[in-house]
């Protein structure tokens, strides 16, 4: 398609005469990109063109909290990008790579602000454009929280210097040392960079194992034996002083994406940081709250680490770590207390004199717990397999493990999680049992799928082994596998009832909140949002078979199944994404202000660009109902 026709049909320039057409046509010149190259990146100056896509495909990418690159928007035919810096001035907002062999226009700077004096909608709209979707207002939103908070945080990353923790003497080299020689030094001293400089003083350049590869052993026509240093070396290496916080160097080693930084003091070469050391350190709170579970002795004692997780929470999120590592490390925190909470129960059975009985059997956490996505605050969901023993055996199993399975969810209790609401809980005996007790459950809950079968369902398909014979939960798995592959309909009901609630939005993007109860005026992030991106994620992987634990694991997996498309993942991704660390936030402030920690807030509470990220976020969430209702509607059970 020619660019003219391109152009007429494109806002800003639909509005354009006939005259103007043929001046942006005559003025651009055609580039062909091959796949996966980077157009630009994130940071970049412009390069003074605006870019219209010919033919192929782009991807707009911003740097996320965690230091990656993500997707926030393909650009196809016919589309435009990279128009905001032309007209500002201004860095690339994001990056832009091409995900196939791509042909673009490139309209030149100077024609474009010739028209903005006779088309001034030209240049406001190209200056109003932003990365206005889930992805980019979470960044952002997610970098101010991590600024705000840093002068607070008790965290190790934000009180050590560079001085504290870096690499002393920097391994140096001279400009004219031959390379093999340099190659050596890097052997014997164990380290992956060398700078260049002559004595102590600031160096002139760097050189890394990748340099050595890239352009000694890669070319393979290179003249080792008169290569020298300064031919290979990268000149001017970034550098910060030896009195910069931790956490401003993690931060320009991600925006600039080094993996070596020299800690220069006026002038002179100091010594040196690399991002894997620099991991090392970060959050060793939670380092050191984990060998404590594992020391500790009693119930109390491990109430007491309970309550720091609030203040792990803080940190993780003060780190500009992802939501979704936060919920991972936190889950493990989870973990580790819960084991540890089994085992002191365990022995004061023991000291009691109960003997388990001689059968296998295996202790599951379901739910957030078993997708390892807890938070600061989740109750009980949980339940025993046992191996297949005979009936003469149930009394004797029933002896050991009822009195345990109540003293068990009684201890947790004290610990910090709260006995569940619907009573799935070990000392149910419902949520206890053989492999072929679990199997005649998960059978009836399939082929009866009335409403309480199916919240069961919802909250037991997701669990993993945390104590006993792990094997029996990966038999649990098959079969349910099996039971659904066989009753397909029941992948209907769940949806049925799973999608009979919308999130909170109203007409022109209104909030909807309670208009009475405990929790009026406010809306709840969990069953307004990551609830039925959790469950519809669930749904599909259930259908496909698919094996992963968290719900952004199972989302991943259904992009490869080509059950859904990258584009639209990382659009569900970034609203769960948004919507758990909001909810996480608010939960931190709460139990700082010593209340309960809830996933109901108001949401009148938050910044207009929060309001913004909440409803974006939102309408998301609806978005991905409705195509799950729609496949599952119309699916052939």
């Amino acid at each position: 398609m020619p660019l003219i026709k391109r152009l007429r049909e494109t806002e800003p320039f639909d509005q354009l005469p006939d005259s103007a057409f043929q001046e942006l046509r005559k003025a651009a010149i055609t580039r062909e990109f091959p796949e996966n190259t980077e157009i630009f990146r994130q940071n970049d100056p412009p390069t003074g063109f605006l870019y219209v896509i010919k033919e192929g495909l782009v991807a707009i990418t911003v740097i996320s909290p965690g230091g990656l690159d993500m997707v926030v928007d393909y650009r196809n035919e016919g589309q435009l990008f990279g128009g905001t810096p032309v007209f500002t001035g201004e860095p690339y907002a994001g990056g832009a790579r091409t995900v196939k062999p791509t042909e673009c226009y490139l309209i030149p700077e100077q024609v474009l602000h010739a028209f903005q004096k006779d088309y001034p909608q030209i240049g406001s709209y190209f200056t109003q454009v932003v990365l206005s979707r889930v992805r980019s207002l979470y960044s952002e939103i997610v970098s101010e929280h991590s600024g705000a908070t840093i002068t607070t945080m008790e965290a190790y990353p934000f009180k050590k210097r560079l001085s504290e923790i870096m690499n002393t003497p920097a391994a140096t080299c001279a400009p004219d040392t031959p390379v093999h020689d340099l190659a050596r030094q890097m052997i014997e001293q164990d380290v992956s960079c060398v700078y260049v400089a002559d004595g102590e003083s600031q160096p002139a350049g760097i050189v890394t194992e990748r340099d050595l590869v890239s352009k000694v052993i890669a070319p393979g026509k290179v003249d080792i034996e008169r290569l020298r240093t300064c031919d290979i070396m990268r000149p001017h290496p970034h550098a910060m002083a030896p009195d910069t916080y931790m956490y401003e160097a993690m931060t320009y080693m991600t925006r600039h994406k080094l993996n070596h930084l020299a800690v220069v003091d006026r002038g002179q070469l100091v010594g040196s940081v690399t991002a894997h050391g620099l991991m090392r350190y970060r959050c060793q709170k939670a380092h050191m709250l984990l060998g404590n579970i594992r020391e500790e002795s009693t119930l109390q004692g491990l109430a007491n680490i309970h309550g720091e997780i609030v203040k792990v929470a803080r940190s993780l999120l003060s780190e500009t770590r992802s939501t979704p590592e936060v919920m991972e490390i936190l889950s493990y925190i989870h973990h580790t207390i819960i084991r540890r909470t089994y085992e002191i129960c365990l022995e004061e059975m023991y000291k009691a004199g109960h003997e388990p009985p001689a059968i296998r059997h295996c202790f599951l956490l379901m739910g957030s717990g078993g997708r390892r996505e807890m938070l600061l605050h989740p109750d009980q969901d949980n339940g025993f397999i046992f191996e297949d023993f005979s009936d003469e055996q149930l009394p004797e199993v029933e002896a050991f493990f009822g009195p345990f399975s109540d003293k068990l969810t009684l201890a947790l209790d004290q610990v910090g999680y709260p006995l569940c609401e619907g009573n799935v809980m070990v000392s149910n005996p419902a949520w206890r049992g053989r492999l072929r007790d679990w199997q005649e459950r998960v059978n009836s809950w399939v082929q009866e799928p009335e409403p309480e079968h199916v919240r069961n369902s919802s909250i037991f398909f997701d669990f993993i082994p945390l104590v006993g014979e792990a094997s029996l939960a990966h038999d649990l798995h098959n079969i349910i596998q099996r039971e659904i592959n066989t009753h397909q309909s029941f992948l209907y009901h769940m949806m049925t009832l799973d999608l009979r609630y919308k999130v909170p939005l109203g007409l022109m993007g209104r909030f909807i909140v309670e208009k009475g109860g405990n929790h009026q005026g406010q809306l709840s992030l969990k069953y307004g949002g990551s609830v039925y991106i959790v469950d519809c994620v669930r749904m599909f992987s259930l259908e496909r078979e698919v094996q992963g634990v968290s719900t952004l694991d199972r989302l991943d997996a259904l992009v490869e199944e080509n059950v859904l498309a990258e584009a639209t993942a990382e659009h569900i991704r970034a609203a769960f994404e948004a919507i758990i660390f909001l909810r996480m936030r608010h939960e931190i402030g709460l139990v700082e202000q010593g209340q309960p920690p809830t996933h109901f807030l108001d949401p009148n509470i938050l910044s207009k660009p929060e309001q913004d990220l909440l409803r974006e976020s939102f309408q998301a969430v609806a978005k991905f109902q409705d195509a799950t209702k729609r496949h599952f509607s119309h699916s052939p059970f």
